[in-house]
């Protein structure tokens, strides 16, 4: 999308009369973006349909005009939606694609659309849609993905599962505990989308080139039109901004980022050494040579996405870090990154909402597992602190050599005798062992936020309000 201030040679007749002859092909190349901007046609000609009635509103055109222009810019909208409309690469953009065509359709009449603007104020109008739209829709799948979250959550509230730290096991939790932290996750995620509308809401339309426009426009009118809170207020800043575009694909990589992390997990839970989790033939291939193996592709994918990702917001960070004000044709690279970056979250975010909704839960070997590596050590530490009084580092302490003795016995804490557990400190008794149980010590997690279902479905309920 070509600065109206730095026109570039080019064959077509819709603007400039300085250059006498047109680009060579390596300048038709790295100077046309209609391949991908085209994208944006609805956003453009939505724009320019509002940009038309406020200049008639505001007598800089006439109503006739006005209405010639409106019914030919929703004759384009039939054409591009219905694949009748021919893209030129030598008109470079979508705004020189849609008003060469327009000219065609309604002749003089449309020379005066683009009266009272800029394609930098244009492009940065259409670009400001196109990804308040999307991140609406963001905020709509990632309320998909917490309610599919809570789903699970409700039905597992009182399955036990190990903990981990370290990728160790560390206390037993529920595997509804575990569902209501990606909830958490997913749920700041949709917050950080709802704020980054909110940031962006400000239509750049009548900023111009740069400096604004001498014409009586009315800005508000095409904010209101257009659904914007209220214009932008410095027109330099309008046309040279695109940090909505880079918080849209901060936010796409943090959301990136947690769903890896829940990839991972699936990936690894599924495997026979862990067997928690197993996916259907939906979300899986076998292998070409080995007929047991059951892959988590699905789950691979989305942990890549997060890569690529990733590089559209360094990309776009990088394109914008040398520029001075206002406009640079640089900029023209920043809708690739956003595209793609927003078809990647989009495609992942489905993906990992039908993988919660698709995987079956062995709550069994789960259980097992919850128990192994002294998971409930903290609990006889807490028992020791409550029951006998100790200081909780001298209880650490004793736990420690509890430990210590039923790793060399080869057996779980609870399979201890009490004369063995006596032997380390006299205060034990036999009321320890209600407390030395993966279900007891879940049970026991009744702070705040914690583990035990009582408190999980009291997330769970909180969640279901908002969501």
């Amino acid at each position: 999308m070509a600065d109206d201030t730095t026109d570039t040679k080019s064959s077509n007749q819709m603007w400039g009369g300085r250059f006498a002859s047109g680009p060579d092909a390596i300048m038709e190349e790295i100077n046309a973006s209609i391949g991908f901007d085209k994208k944006l046609f609805a956003q453009d000609i939505r724009g320019s349909i509002a940009h038309a009635t406020m200049l008639a509103h505001q007598g800089i055109i006439s109503a006739e005009d006005k209405d010639k222009i409106v019914h030919g810019l929703n004759t384009i909208l039939s054409e591009i939606e219905s694949g009748n409309f021919e893209f030129s690469r030598q008109l470079e953009d979508i705004h020189m694609n849609v008003e060469a065509r327009l000219a065609t359709l309604i002749g003089p009449a449309a020379g005066r659309l683009h009266t009272a603007r800029s394609r930098n104020d244009q492009v940065a109008l259409d670009f400001r849609l196109w990804v308040k739209e999307e991140l609406q829709k963001t905020e709509r799948m990632l309320t998909g993905l917490i309610a599919a979250f809570l789903d699970r959550a409700e039905e597992h509230a009182e399955s036990v599962m190990p903990g981990f730290t370290h990728l160790q096991t560390a206390q037993p939790v529920t595997f509804g505990h575990h569902c209501m932290a990606y909830v958490e996750m997913f749920g700041r995620d949709r917050a950080r989308a709802r704020h980054a509308i909110e940031h962006l809401d400000e239509s750049p339309i009548g900023a111009a080139a740069l400096a604004g426009t001498g014409y009586p426009i009315d800005r508000h009118m095409t904010a209101k039109a257009l659904g914007f809170r209220e214009p932008t207020r410095n027109s330099i800043d309008t046309v040279s901004d695109r940090d909505f575009a880079i918080e849209f694909l901060s936010i796409a990589a943090i959301a990136g980022m947690h769903l890896s992390r829940l990839a991972e997990e699936i990936v690894i839970w599924s495997t026979p050494q862990f067997g928690f989790v197993r996916l259907s033939d939906a979300f899986s291939t076998g292998s070409s040579i080995m007929p047991q193996k059951k892959n988590p592709d699905a789950a691979e994918l989305v942990r890549a996405k997060t890569g690529r990702i990733n590089g559209s917001l360094v990309a776009l960070l990088t394109i914008m870090k040398g520029l001075p004000l206002a406009y640079s044709k640089d900029m023209q690279e920043d809708k690739e990154q956003v595209f793609d970056a927003a078809e990647s979250l989009e495609l992942a975010i489905a993906a990992m909402t039908g993988m919660v909704r698709d995987m079956t839960v062995n709550t069994a070997r789960m259980k097992a597992a919850a128990g192994s590596g002294y998971s409930t050590a903290t609990d006889l530490a807490d028992w020791l602190v409550r029951e006998a009084g100790l200081p909780f580092r001298d209880a650490h302490h004793v736990t420690g050599r509890a430990v210590a003795l039923a790793e060399s016995k080869g057996c779980d804490l609870a399979e201890l005798p009490l004369s063995d557990l006596q032997a380390i400190h006299p205060d034990i008794t036999d009321k320890v062992y209600d407390v030395l149980t993966v279900e007891a010590s879940v049970a026991s997690r009744k702070s705040f936020g914690g583990t035990a279902p009582s408190e999980v479905r009291k997330q769970i309920a909180f969640w279901r309000a908002r969501n």
